[in-house]
């Protein structure tokens, strides 16, 4: 065991050890590219629905005003103003939430399909232990995680300075313009300084979720002993499974030898090979082979044969052609059909005989 404990994890994961990972919701998923596409769009369909946004809050805002001077609220009738003024919010605010609720979807099942678990929900006492904490905090992924921050800072601090820098000179021309003008040319502004720190973080999301893919293909990765240890778990140990094997062949080995009594003829080799045939016209469109065996099995078969008074034909060209083509079960081959025919034939006269 201490020898399996420092072997390399060199060899990619088998599809077993992903299915499990998987199931314990550990996938290659990225929670910044998800945030950062979800704000993207969020800041598109704000650009497309800014004037119906903006003049329904501007509408659902005046209604508000005229009603406080023109309404009287009480216990009867607060609860429907509450809901008009909510469901006019709502209307307002819908076509926004839906558009960042289907976006929040695709995102996440792009990135790793559907995974419906719950065991990622379960409570871990080690997520709440001070000591676990410092070692996340101090640890590789804790120093990654500290210069991606940094880096979308600086990133962000660069982006902001540089747009506003560039629009410097025409803010003086603020002080000649109306509210309505400022509030314009601010909004415009904004959404461009939006658009370019979004598409600067998209691409820094994209390289955290390449990164965050070769980290989970990282861990994923397995010696060559677990791969062993694996393999052995799906298909059994070597020697149960020998044993199965083993109890499996006697049972069908039985299951043949109580159809010996039905057979209508053992075609014998006459020491070494034994055929048991059976044939039924009203229900069988060709004789079947219902046992076979060599040597101490066909001794038994035709011991069998004998205390059920099964007729033998020793037959040493069909024996050993019929052990070859056919199995326990199978019906005789066509080009067999002639000679078995024949065998059958002189039993049953045989039979007509004795009767």
């Amino acid at each position: 065991m201490a020898e399996e404990s420092f072997q390399e994890k060199n060899e990619q994961a088998t599809p077993r050890r992903r299915e499990e990972a998987r199931e314990k919701g550990q996938v290659a998923r990225s929670s910044e590219l998800s945030s950062v596409a979800i704000l993207l769009a969020g800041l598109m369909a704000l650009s497309g629905l800014r004037n119906y946004m903006f003049g329904g809050l501007a509408e659902f805002t005046t209604q508000m005003l005229s009603d406080g001077f023109t309404i009287q609220l009480d216990l009867a009738n607060a609860p429907g103003y509450v809901m008009r003024w909510a469901g006019s919010f709502a209307q307002i605010c819908a076509p926004m939430i839906v558009v960042l609720a289907v976006v929040a979807l695709l995102i996440n099942f792009a990135q790793v399909g559907a995974v419906l678990t719950g065991k990622p929900l379960a409570p871990k006492f080690s997520r709440i232990s001070p000591l676990g904490g410092l070692k996340r905090l101090v640890s590789s992924r804790g120093l990654v995680e500290l210069v991606k921050g940094l880096a979308k800072i600086t990133l962000i601090a660069y982006i902001t300075y540089l747009t506003i820098a560039n629009e410097a000179h025409n803010y003086i021309l603020f002080l000649d313009m109306e509210v309505a003008q400022i509030l314009s040319l601010g909004g415009e502004l904004i959404l461009t300084l939006g658009y370019r720190i979004l598409m600067a973080l998209l691409v820094l999301s994209v390289l955290d979720y390449a990164f965050q893919r070769w980290e989970f293909e990282k861990s994923l990765r397995m010696s060559k002993q677990e791969i062993k240890e694996e393999f052995k778990q799906q298909e059994g140990d070597p020697q149960v499974r020998a044993r199965v094997r083993s109890l499996q062949r006697e049972m069908s080995r039985r299951r043949m030898m109580d159809d010996v009594p039905k057979a209508d003829v053992v075609v014998t080799n006459p020491t070494h090979v034994a055929i048991a045939l059976r044939y039924d016209p009203d229900h069988m469109a060709a004789p079947q082979v219902v046992a076979k065996g060599q040597r101490l099995m066909a001794e038994k078969i035709k011991e069998m044969a004998r205390q059920a008074g099964v007729p033998m034909v020793e037959d040493k060209p069909l024996a050993r052609a019929l052990f070859k083509a056919a199995q326990v079960g199978d019906t005789v081959p066509d080009e067999l059909f002639k000679a078995v025919a024949q065998v059958l034939a002189f039993v049953y006269q045989l039979k007509r005989k004795k009767w």
